[in-house]
């Protein structure tokens, strides 16, 4: 996979992160985002919110809130009410890859919550993505939309820890609003996190021969092997989406691939 250059990236909406974040600091109030704000128009462009939806930041949401807790994990993401599993299985294969984890994160470090740093915390962050060519930097504040105190959206297994709901928050933002990362490809969101060239393989077309099925685990074994991220879904029409299969997949879900094995 050949990535895009991190080294420079633009503000997106000209949002520089280091200014905002000193500006808060020396006002000793937290950064709220004026051009993502913790309101109705941030979670959907079609209707308004419903009203027992609430924003809150993580210290109203947790005790002791983190960025990372024990570092990143595919168990760092879990789908909430939003239909974006296509998000959800891309970012599991970014978890999965601590160099590159670190590019889509500047400054992971700074931007951990610390006891010694805590007159620091300014409630600010950023997060770069590969968009229309070249990587931007989008800057979120920490406001995220919970239901009686639970966040809606992605979310850890482990309640303290907010680093997914934030990276979803910076994406969310690139487009206009939660709601319109309804329905899409896990190879789009993977392009967006690494600059690299998605490519689909359609599996049908490697089922009816045995010489073909053999040539699709190579590829597949292959392309793990040098370190390309995969996804994988089950097409779906009408009532056949969410239906389990045997094996206990979902059609219309997406999932990230991990390693590839033959199974006796």
């Amino acid at each position: 996979m050949v990535l895009g250059l991190f080294d420079s990236a633009i503000p997106f909406k000209g949002q520089k992160y280091s200014k905002l974040k000193d500006q808060a600091v020396s006002s000793g109030q937290l950064f709220e985002d004026p051009e993502f704000p913790p309101a109705s128009s941030s979670l959907f462009h079609s209707k308004s919110a419903p009203s027992d939806i609430v924003w809150k930041r993580p210290g109203e949401i947790a005790a002791e809130p983190k960025f990372f807790v024990d570092g990143a994990s595919t168990d760092d993401f879990h789908q909430g009410s939003l239909g974006n599993c296509w998000f959800v299985a891309a970012a599991a294969c970014i978890a999965e890859k601590p160099k590159l984890l670190k590019k889509i994160i500047p400054d992971i470090e700074k931007q951990e919550w610390l006891p010694e740093n805590k007159n620091k915390y300014a409630g600010i962050f950023h997060f770069r993505f590969w968009i229309c060519g070249e990587w931007s930097d989008i800057v979120v504040d920490d406001y995220l939309p919970t239901r009686n105190g639970n966040l809606i959206y992605i979310h850890s297994k482990t309640r303290n820890e907010f680093w997914s709901a934030l990276l979803e928050k910076a994406y969310a933002k690139i487009f206009g609003s939660y709601e319109a990362l309804e329905g899409g490809h896990a190879r789009d969101a993977l392009v967006n996190m690494t600059g690299g060239v998605g490519e689909d393989i359609t599996m049908a077309d490697y089922t009816d021969s045995g010489e073909k099925k053999e040539k699709l685990f190579k590829i597949l074994k292959s392309s793990i092997k040098d370190g390309s991220l995969i996804s994988a879904s089950i097409s779906a029409k009408g009532d056949e989406i969410e239906a389990k299969t045997n094996t206990g997949l979902v059609k219309g879900h997406a999932y990230s691939v991990t390693a590839v094995r033959i199974s006796n």
